[in-house]
């Protein structure tokens, strides 16, 4: 989503004479898009823009910008602690930019931070470009309803809002007449997508999906990230019965240990969890698995710790993400017993030795086997294209140029720490 909001801040400011540049030292505006998931999230900012100091001595009339979840959580924090920051904008009202960019650049300061009442992808410009990248993001969701004990996503990004189902097929309808294969639909909890539709009825992902799947020259959807509360049944069919539709599945559990679980407020049960994997792996029997884990949650004990590993073992994912529990300020799990840095870190270590095991096993399963992988870029080897197959692995293989922007066959010849070698049939 990170990405997505970058793409559209810059198509924003190109209505205004900007276009991007690869060097610093050129810019006339720089932009920290921010993000506050993680720990010394906004520290991280701070240091950042101290490496800004030397260039706005040299050039009074450069503007120095702070976007996302740490400007909408700092605020006017921000400007007080670095006076060089001209701009502060929340992830809800970057669409203002134009505007706020002219007040600027008159020797304004402005903190954007509120959560307007309009829509900001009606005030967006259209996406530009004559010709894209084979796969792009898509938002059609933001913000969370589910008040995680953990997360900080309800205060930075609001309350769930679905985009509209004919603003978001118009969307990835002009993506894919500039060339766009493959679209990512996201979300900070995108199987809760409840956009209207053109009678006012309210459609699921899973009916969004439906619809998607019949624009002509759009190959591949996929989704990320999803809550297990909200894996529909219909949802569930879709990866079943849709063609265009992905065998990779993103759905983070976070624990294994049901007082764990509780305690983060995740309103679903280890049991529940394994019971919905084994449902959706009935569906889709080759589908990929995905997850989140986060060690060392407080009051975590051995044996909570234990219950998260035997849920690995018995899930067995193909690829995974997994952090020590670091502490968001103002939400409830700030407040609570914190285990020790010694603790997380044996955990963290322990379970991802288990992860990469996994992930090793699944790959070395795809060796042997033909792919459909779309390529999407050069390799660092002359004559070597790179690409993602259905499962989401990175894939290389020797190719010519033309092959980038096509789905081709793809014999896997090799398994790689993490990415897979094959041969274009």
């Amino acid at each position: 989503m990170n990405v997505y909001d970058t793409e559209r801040m810059t198509e924003s400011l190109q209505t205004e004479g900007y276009v991007p540049t690869d060097s610093v030292e050129d810019a006339d505006m720089i932009l920290l898009n921010t993000c506050h998931i993680r720990e010394k999230a906004a520290e991280k900012v701070y240091s950042e823009l101290g490496r800004f100091k030397n260039l706005k001595s040299e050039n009074p009339d450069l503007k120095i910008g702070v976007v996302g979840c740490v400007a909408q959580a700092e605020g006017e924090e921000i400007i007080r602690r670095q006076p060089l920051v001209d701009l502060v904008v929340g992830p809800q009202s970057y669409h203002k930019l134009p505007v706020l960019e002219r007040q600027i650049k008159v020797g304004e300061k402005r903190v954007e931070i509120d959560f307007p009442t309009e829509d900001k992808f009606d005030f967006l410009a259209k996406r530009t470009g004559v010709k894209r990248a084979p796969s792009a993001f898509l938002t059609i969701q933001e913000g969370c309803d589910k008040f995680c004990a953990f997360c900080v996503v309800p205060y930075t990004r609001g309350a769930e809002l679905s985009r509209p189902v004919e603003k978001v097929t118009s969307e990835v309808r002009s993506l894919v007449d500039k060339g766009v294969k493959e679209i990512t639909l996201l979300g900070q909890n995108v199987n809760a997508y409840h956009g209207a539709g053109q009678d006012g009825a309210q459609f699921t992902l899973a009916q969004l999906i439906w619809k998607l799947e019949k624009i002509n020259g759009l190959e591949r959807i996929r989704y990320t990230t999803s809550h297990p509360n909200d894996m529909t049944d219909d949802l569930i069919d879709a990866h079943r019965d849709c063609q265009k539709l992905m065998p990779y599945l993103h759905l983070p559990v976070q624990s294994g240990s049901n007082k764990i679980l509780k305690r983060m407020n995740r309103s679903h049960t280890a049991e529940t969890y394994i019971d919905l994997i084994s449902r959706i792996r009935k569906a889709r029997p080759d589908i990929l698995i995905s997850g989140d884990f986060i060690v060392g949650f407080p009051e975590e004990t051995d044996d909570d710790f234990e219950d998260t590993l035997e849920l690995i073992r018995q899930v067995e994912y193909g690829q995974s993400y997994s952090f020590k529990y670091s502490v968001r300020p103002g939400t409830p799990a700030a407040e609570r017993q914190q285990v020790t840095e010694a603790v997380k870190n044996t955990r963290l270590q322990e379970l991802q030795k288990l992860l990469v095991e996994q992930q090793k096993t699944v790959q070395q399963d795809m060796v042997g086997r033909t792919v459909r992988v779309l390529f999407e870029k050069h390799g660092r080897q002359i004559d070597q294209v790179v690409g993602k197959s259905d499962y989401l692995h990175a894939v290389h293989a020797s190719g010519d140029d033309d092959k980038i922007g096509c789905v081709k066959n793809v014999l896997i010849t090799k398994s790689n720490t993490n990415s897979l070698q094959g041969k274009i049939i």
